[in-house]
């Protein structure tokens, strides 16, 4: 279930990327690579920074970076893993889903997360994409807007603490 698509290109950028400038605050030098289980130190970092109580459990990380048919994508600045974004097609509408999506505080604000996002989403393959999302995580919320995600539905009390999920959506068809 977790085999990415493309091929171990490497993706360097130096740039800003074009269609989210204002999302990229500083110069970054950082490529994006496809992820496998010699990563899940690196993984399990990201998910328990970014996560914390809620980062997912070491076997769920082994599974999404071991098992075929996923996307599974690092973001790297130099030899450490700064960035991690899963993905996978779910059901027979064949809907992309962007599973898990984090950058470690420390570079955040660099166009990290665009680039991951951006890449999954060519590496999914699906007309449409879907994620979930706290609804009070506003950093989130609107870099996923300036890619032209929208809102589709509500998973009530999906997190610790009663907080609901929203559910956003992207057409990638032109």
């Amino acid at each position: 279930m977790y085999v990415s698509r493309f091929t171990r290109s490497r993706f360097k950028t130096r740039r800003k990327l074009p269609t989210l400038s204002n999302v990229q605050s500083q110069t970054s030098n950082f490529e994006i690579v496809e992820a496998s289980w010699r990563d899940l130190g690196g993984v399990r970092r990201i998910e328990q920074e970014c996560f914390g109580s809620e980062a997912w459990p070491l076997l769920d990380i082994l599974a999404v970076l071991s098992l075929p048919g996923s996307i599974r994508l690092k973001a790297m600045v130099g030899t450490e893993i700064v960035g991690f974004v899963g993905g996978e097609v779910k059901g027979s509408e064949r809907m992309g889903w962007v599973t898990t999506i984090g950058v470690l505080g420390a570079y955040r604000r660099r166009g990290i997360a665009a680039a991951l996002l951006e890449r999954c989403e060519k590496a999914l393959g699906t007309h449409k994409v879907r994620l979930c999302v706290r609804q009070s995580n506003l950093s989130a919320l609107s870099l996923y807007w300036k890619f032209g995600y929208h809102q589709v539905d509500t998973w009530k009390r999906y997190y610790q603490g009663g907080e609901d999920a929203l559910v956003l959506e992207r057409s990638l068809v032109k």
